[in-house]
């Protein structure tokens, strides 16, 4: 019976997971925040747990085999993937400004209820810098804080491989620590229906109408523009690559559901990054630099569609004619923005006071919004894991090293044999 419930996709079953949420979520009510709220926090915690892990030992591992081989190529896979990343960022700004005008989701609105906006301090790009370099790689693990551990583990990596046969010991314990932490993020991942039950059901039991009936058009704004992002945009992008758009969903739908469950990128991560390497066949030597580096400063759906929508309805809200001038401080702001505060918790909010501080809006506009962010983010999380895995299949395709194999689904990637860039394929089962 167990052996007969893993043998049917992870995607199907976290699919029957988030309805069953959906369900107990509506027959609960209020009591599911109690009842249900729980077994999403231990999911959360469980997949927490390996973020760190998996960033330190996959980081260092893949940069010592990149140094390994071309390093000139090394640094064109790397910047190939910054273009890709502003390229889609500009397009999802597009996207978002666009739906933002379909719906005009503030015209009309007079008297919503502010909620409470804790300030937030935006760092400069120097502060940014600075703060990704840590005093301390310890700390950095202890505290989980990524992009400082990315750092770290970047640096290792480059100088295990210019030690060469000096760091052989090291090296071995790099891939075998890599190995065992993909073993155990495999058996975490295996949790991840249940734990979308209790995250969805938590949120449908614990949100009423009167919070989202004011706001609905926003919502559905949001909402239609994620959609139309993932939909048709994205499967552009993949087509004009040559690459199969159901292939690619195939791929990457347990992450898109799990990240839509959780409404964390971070979250997210150790599912994004199995589902890039051994569903859409993208090296793990590359997808252990590019989808980390996502994670933290990839964010179509909060740092691009998110913001511009925002403050086409702010700018609505309170009347304000929108210039020429001020569109095009929203989009490079949303642009550029997600780089300038990765790592900075709450990125939505910090993004949209950028947004909003940067076109000369009225940031208080952001206190109508804080009722309903956690339904919105659930979308705007997806769109944001869909676009880092979008981005590394793209610039793989560019490079020859995708395996056409593995994304067409004819056969699936286990990691294996941590010695090996390839381990032994075998028929794709869908687990």
């Amino acid at each position: 019976m167990t052996a007969s419930f893993f043998r049917i996709p992870l995607w199907q079953r976290t699919l029957g997971g988030l309805a069953a949420g959906v369900l107990a979520g509506l027959a609960l009510g209020p009591a599911a925040v109690t009842w249900l709220q729980p077994i999403g926090d231990v999911y959360l915690n469980l997949i927490r747990m390996v973020v760190i892990p998996l960033v330190l030992f996959a980081i260092a591992s893949s940069v010592a085999r990149l140094g390994d081989g071309d390093a000139e190529g090394a640094v064109r896979l790397a910047v190939r993937t910054l273009v890709w990343f502003a390229i889609t960022s500009l397009l999802a700004v597009l996207v978002g400004v666009a739906f933002g005008h379909l719906f005009n989701p503030g015209a009309g609105l007079a008297g919503l209820p502010l909620g409470e906006v804790r300030e937030r301090e935006i760092p400069t790009p120097l502060d940014v810098l600075i703060g990704i370099v840590p005093r301390n790689p310890f700390q950095a693990l202890a505290e989980g804080k990524v992009l400082q551990v990315l750092v770290f583990a970047a640096l290792v990596g480059v100088a295990v491989a210019a030690l060469g046969d000096r760091a052989q010991s090291v090296r071995r314990v790099i891939d075998e620590g890599a190995a065992v932490v993909f073993r155990i993020t495999r058996w975490v991942i295996q949790l991840t229906p249940l734990g979308v039950f209790g995250l969805i059901g938590s949120v449908v039991g614990g949100y009423g109408w009167e919070a989202l009936l004011p706001l609905g058009k926003f919502i559905v704004a949001i909402y239609a523009a994620c959609l139309f992002h993932i939909l048709v945009v994205y499967p552009i992008l993949l087509k004009a690559h040559g690459l199969g758009v159901v292939s690619f969903f195939r791929g990457a739908f347990a992450a898109q559901q799990t990240a839509f469950a959780t409404s964390s990128s971070l979250g997210t991560l150790p599912i994004t990054l199995r589902q890039t390497v051994e569903r859409l066949g993208v090296p793990q030597s590359y997808a252990a630099f590019a989808v980390p580096l996502g994670a933290n400063v990839k964010m179509d759906g909060c740092g691009a569609i998110y913001p511009a929508i925002a403050a086409i309805f702010i700018a609505q809200y309170f009347q304000i004619e929108l210039s020429l001038t001020q569109y095009i401080l929203i989009g490079l702001t949303a642009v550029l923005g997600s780089l300038g505060t990765a790592g900075v918790p709450g990125t939505s909010i910090v993004m949209l006071t950028l947004t909003l501080s940067t076109a000369g809006l009225p940031l208080e506009g952001i206190g109508y919004l804080v009722a309903i962010d956690r339904i919105i983010d659930m979308i705007r999380t997806a769109t944001n894991v869909t676009g880092q895995m979008v981005v590394p299949v793209l610039v793989a395709r560019e490079e020859g090293v995708l395996n056409r194999d593995i994304y067409d689904g004819r056969v699936a990637w286990l990691p294996g044999d941590p010695e090996t860039e390839q381990p032994d394929l075998v028929k794709a089962t869908g687990i």
